[in-house]
């Protein structure tokens, strides 16, 4: 039995070439493996001596080569195939161990055109994708976490079909996620990442517990290993609609930095958002908004949770809190909770992957883009339009409320005050109605929006909605301006002594 091994990553090789050795395999080896090999003592043969051909072209042709390729892809169990293989002096090769030249992080690395090229590589996936054709005579190593179950399979005589063929998956999911990340980066840097085509791959960091409903599957696929490094599970398995209300409440209490931001969303939207010195006094304000809708809502906290806050956020049924991390003490009093699932990220303060691009599925396919962002220079920035100037608590609430509002469905407005959201609509067919269904709701929870802030995601088209806005006793509004009726909104909210500022800059959310 002979193996093969020639990989990029090289943890681990040693003890997998020396495994094999002890089981009676005979070691074929190139380049920089060979030498690693070798000086470890691993009785091992250089590429050349099967191929009867020198490494070339400063290495890169080095396995193209029949008496490569012919020994990986010859069927064992074709006596046609043998016996060519006999005449043509093809031995076989059983074990295929290949990882791929590390084209990611050359391009996280550098810019140095000519060096990407050369970490491309070619006559790996070529030998990867030859012996995962031919799974069922030769095994196919792509993953350094899987030495040693082959070892473990081959010395127990247990590298059956079904073994064989998830090997054989693994190796082809390897080279098309390759492929794809080549294609995608030269789209980047040639075409502004809008190609021909566009790849989307992933890889699975856990099977959900059902789809968006109950008859539905569902998994977590990841980009980059991103989202594995921003979501630990701690307690309980997540549902598909679980890991969507995550998003929604992790991108909005993060966007705030260190400050001890606290969100409360439900079915994607959110009900509750504060800023208070502390995060307890953060959470309790933040349910004032809508408890009702709270219920069985998802909590995104930027901090460490601890006793007491756990203690407090038992008193209602949460479905998810999500932190930046929790205290021991906490999770001893969420033990207390069966349904409740807890995600951290292990560290002080909650992040975001910040992905690049976004997309969305439609009917037959899918619409793509860069990736919103809304910025804090946004309000900072922002465009003063009114006679009147905001205080120093409305520009804070006039900054919470433009970032909620920006990553709350569209027709999006939402009321601040004091750093805590007291009434939001969202999601409705006219901006109009947001703002008088959120008014409304906040009468029902008995919350005084006078004084507030207000923000709309996208411009008021007329006057109408200042109106209402001042009768309910809003001091300050932020919007991003540009509709043609522009000045009678202005015209409004100085009749009406409320202060206006313009970002120019609109996010939609859809």
């Amino acid at each position: 039995m002979r193996a093969l091994l020639s990989v990029s990553d090289k943890a681990g090789i040693i003890e997998f070439a020396k495994g094999l050795e002890s089981q009676g395999w005979e070691i074929i080896s190139t380049g920089g493996t060979y030498k690693k090999l070798n000086e470890a003592g691993v009785r091992v043969i250089e590429i050349d001596e099967i191929t009867k051909f020198p490494e070339c072209f400063e290495g890169r042709v080095k396995t193209l080569n029949p008496y490569v390729h012919g020994g990986i892809l010859y069927k064992r169990g074709d006596d046609a195939h043998v016996a060519q293989a006999k005449e043509l002096g093809v031995e076989g090769i059983d074990l295929v161990c290949v990882n791929l030249y590390p084209f990611k992080e050359t391009i996280e690395r550098t810019e140095d055109f000519d060096e990407i090229i050369e970490n491309i590589d070619i006559g790996g996936p070529t030998m990867v994708r030859s012996a995962a054709k031919n799974f069922n005579n030769v095994l196919i190593v792509t993953d350094v976490n899987d030495y040693d179950a082959v070892l473990s399979a081959l010395k127990n005589k247990e590298d059956t079909l079904e073994f064989r063929r998830g090997l054989m998956i693994k190796a082809f999911e390897h080279t098309a996620a390759y492929d794809a990340m080549i294609a995608n980066y030269m789209n980047g840097r040639f075409n502004d990442g809008f190609g021909e085509y566009q790849f989307i791959t992933g890889k699975k960091s856990f099977q959900t517990r059902y789809g968006e409903n109950p008859h539905q599957k569902g998994a977590l696929y990841e980009f980059n290993s991103h989202f594995s490094d921003n979501f630990k599970q701690v307690k309980g398995e997540a549902s598909f609609n679980n890991i969507n209300d995550v998003n929604g409440a992790l991108k909005i209490a993060s966007s705030f930095g260190d400050e001890n931001a606290v969100c409360i969303v439900k079915h994607g939207n959110p009900c509750g958002f504060a800023l208070r010195d502390n995060l307890l006094d953060s959470y309790v304000e933040a349910l004032k908004c809508d408890p009702i809708s709270a219920f069985g809502g998802v909590v995104a906290v930027n901090g460490i949770v601890d006793a007491p806050l756990a203690e407090k956020m038992n008193e209602i049924f949460l479905e998810v809190v999500m932190a930046a991390d929790f205290t021991s003490e906490a999770l001893e009093v969420f033990a207390k909770k069966k349904r409740l699932k807890l995600f951290s990220q292990g560290r002080e303060k909650l992040v975001m992957a910040k992905d690049s691009h976004d997309f969305k599925h439609v009917d037959g396919g899918f619409v793509y883009q860069n990736s919103d962002c809304i910025c804090d220079n946004e309000v900072h920035n922002a465009h003063k339009k009114s006679e009147l100037s905001a205080t120093k608590q409305e520009m804070k609430d006039l900054e919470i409320a433009w970032k909620v509002a920006g990553l709350t469905k569209s027709n999006c407005v939402v009321y601040v005050k004091d750093s805590a959201m007291v009434a939001v609509g969202m999601g409705m067919t006219s901006r109009v109605d947001a703002a008088q269904c959120a008014l409304k709701k906040a009468k029902e929870m008995g919350l005084d929006v006078s004084g507030a802030a207000m923000a709309s995601e996208a411009f008021f088209p007329f006057r109408d909605s200042i109106d209402a806005a001042a009768q309910a006793g809003v001091k300050a509004i932020i919007e991003p301006g540009g509709s043609i009726r522009d000045d009678e909104v202005i015209e409004a909210a100085n009749e009406h002594g409320i202060s206006l500022y313009f970002t120019t800059v609109r996010h939609f959310l859809h």
